[in-house]
């Protein structure tokens, strides 16, 4: 019997907003943490006081809702931005 994949390995439907960030608009929810985080760095977003912290840009701004997040509330703000594939 075949295995089903588990919630991070799902596909997805990207929301236009989190599709602007990523540059897919299906991914599972694993690669979309990671091209989140990919992102982040690129553009040098993380407080440099406190690596935990994201500052948001203007793609980031409407998937968070507001000017700087956590790590670990990135996860929880980036889930109402998934639907299932």
């Amino acid at each position: 019997m075949a295995k089903s994949p588990n919630a991070l390995q799902q596909p997805m439907k990207l929301s236009a907003e989190l599709a602007a960030v990523t540059g897919k608009d299906t991914m599972t929810r694993a690669e979309v943490v990671s091209a989140m985080w990919v992102y982040i760095k690129k553009h040098d977003l993380q407080n440099p006081e406190n690596k935990r912290e994201i500052m948001s840009d203007g793609k980031l701004k409407p998937i968070f809702g507001k000017d700087k997040v956590t790590m670990f509330e990135m996860n929880k703000l980036i889930s109402p931005h998934l639907t299932k594939a």
